[in-house]
Order: structure tokens, then sequence, then C-alpha cells
């Protein structure tokens, strides 16, 4: 469906194309809500019109919130891993989000709506850390307010603009088909490079799970961080002899560690993006010996599930 049938969509239901439009996109679908929310603004006849239009988003962001909440406080890190592995940059892991929404609290609730990723990956934190439910609809409320008001008014203030846009679009259909496909092939190609980067980046020498177990009871321990969310540490429990690390606080988990001696760090990310993350950055820090545990937590969890006496 291209610009101009949502225009005529929106021309006969603007308040229930959009209310329909922001559910799926807050779901977590890839469609995108602020072009309608552009167009739906420079069709409205009136404020109360627009009031409307506002309102209808609002509930509809409210509601998926309202669902990724309830899973969160269901099933817990479940959610937000699944979450993780289905994100397009792996390297930006639930771990480092939850820490940052533990630190903003319900400030980042606000915000969510404008920080791509975040906007899905927050409402599961909130109800996974218990957040109480009063607030965190207050605070989600005032995020999607913020979001969609500001959407809806530029569209009212710049309805003329919006209007000749959507006639151009129409005069020019094949013209504005082709760039839009050429807009795609861009959007692949950069997702592409970014996915190329990103093995790239994870190429660093890793440690293997029996290798770690090995070295953890040597004479010479290596400092193992665990970089998993506060939310995962408190479910599983932590791990004997690892120093719990954030992303943005790897100097404070490291303390005053020799730079010669060896760390190891772990993580619960797809790919150990962040465990990867953390090790690129102590090397840039002068650690000499700094490798990402391979597999992560899970792995690590098997390896000492198999060395238990039977």
């Amino acid at each position: 469906m291209d610009i101009v049938q949502i225009h005529q969509i929106l021309q006969r239901d603007a308040v229930t194309v959009v209310f329909v439009n922001v559910l799926l996109q807050q779901v977590g679908l890839p469609v995108p809500a602020v072009p309608t929310l552009l167009l739906a603004g420079s069709l409205a006849l009136a404020p109360g019109h627009l009031a409307k239009l506002l309102a209808a988003a609002i509930v509809a962001s409210l509601l998926a919130d309202w669902l990724w909440y309830g899973l969160g406080r269901r099933f817990g890190y479940r959610v937000l891993a699944g979450l993780c592995k289905l994100s397009i940059n792996p390297s930006s892991c639930v771990s480092q989000t939850e820490a940052r929404f533990v630190r903003w609290g319900l400030s980042s609730l606000v915000v969510a709506k404008f920080v791509p990723g975040f906007s899905t990956v927050a409402p599961p934190i909130a109800g996974a850390l218990r957040m109480a439910l009063p607030g965190f609809l207050l605070a989600a409320g005032a995020g999607a307010a913020l979001w969609a008001g500001l959407a809806l008014g530029v569209g009212w203030v710049m309805r003329d603009t919006v209007q000749a846009v959507i006639a151009a679009l129409d005069r020019h259909a094949a013209r504005a088909l082709i760039v839009g496909l050429v807009v795609v092939a861009v959007w692949l190609g950069w997702k592409l490079w970014q996915k190329y980067r990103f093995r790239r980046f994870c190429a660093v020498p890793h440690i293997m799970p029996d290798e770690l177990l090995d070295a953890l009871a040597g004479a010479s321990r290596p400092l193992l961080l665990d970089l998993r969310g506060a939310l995962m540490i408190a479910e599983t429990g932590p791990i004997l002899g690892a120093t719990v690390a954030e992303h943005d606080r790897l100097a404070e988990a490291v303390g005053n560690w020799p730079k010669d001696l060896p760390i190891v760090t772990l993580c619960a990310c797809p790919e150990d993006a962040g465990a990867v993350q953390a090790a690129r950055q102590l090397l840039k820090d002068g650690y000499r010996s700094v490798r990402p545990l391979h597999g992560g937590y899970e792995a690590w969890l098997a390896a000492t599930q198999l060395r238990v006496p039977q």
C-alpha cells in the first residue's frame, strides 16, 4: 500500500487507521506510523478532530505497551532474551538497555518512543522489573502523547505542504515508485553493510567455556566480568567469583586489576555481542589480555553442569 492509498483511506476513517497503524507498530511489526500520523494531522479539519486522532494514537500505544509489560512481568528475562535475538543490530543488547532503564527509571519511558528499538524493549523490562502499573501507564502515556502529538502537530501546521506532496506523488506515481525502490535498495544495502561490519567486529579471539573453567581453577585466575542485566542475574543467580559489570561502567568493575593479567567478559547476548564490545573497549584502554566467552552465559551454564560430580 503506497502513501496515496493511505491518504485516500485516511480521508474516510482517519481515527481507525491511526489506531490500527500505531497499534501494529508498537506491537513490534515493521509498520511505520509517523507518515500516517503526519498525513492524518494534515487532514484534520478542526482541533477537535486532531484531539480524537491523538487519543486514538495514545490508546493504541498504551494497549501495545501494556501487552509487552504483561509479558515481561509474567515471563521475565525470557521475553527480553527473545527480543535481543530478534534485534536488527545484535550489538545493542537488552542487558545494556536494561542497565540504562534501571538508571533512568520512569523518565526513560517518556522518551522511549523517540529511540529506535528502545520503544519495544522498554515495556517488557518495566514489567520484568515489577514497576508499578499505574506509574508505568502514566509515563508510557506521556511518552505516547509527546511522540504522536509531535507528528500530528507537524502535519497540522504544515498541512498545505503535506497535501502538495501527496498531489505530486499522485501525478508522478511511476517516478515515486522508482524512488521508493531505490530507497529500499539503499536501506537493504546499508543493513547488509552493518551486518558485515558486525561480523568483523566480533572477529576477536574468544575463550572456550572449558578453558575458562580450567583457568578459574588454577593459580592465576582471570577476572571474570558478568555483563548480564540485573534482571537476569536476579532470576538465575550470580556467577560464583564473577564481578557484575555494566558497559557504561567498565572502569568501576575492573577497579585496580593489573593490565597485564587476563580478563574474560561474559554476556547473554546473541553472538556474544556485548562481551565482544566490552572486550574491545578494555583492550583499547590498555589491558593486554581480554577475551569474550564463546557462547556466553548459556555455554557457561552447560559447561558447569557437565562438571558437576554425578
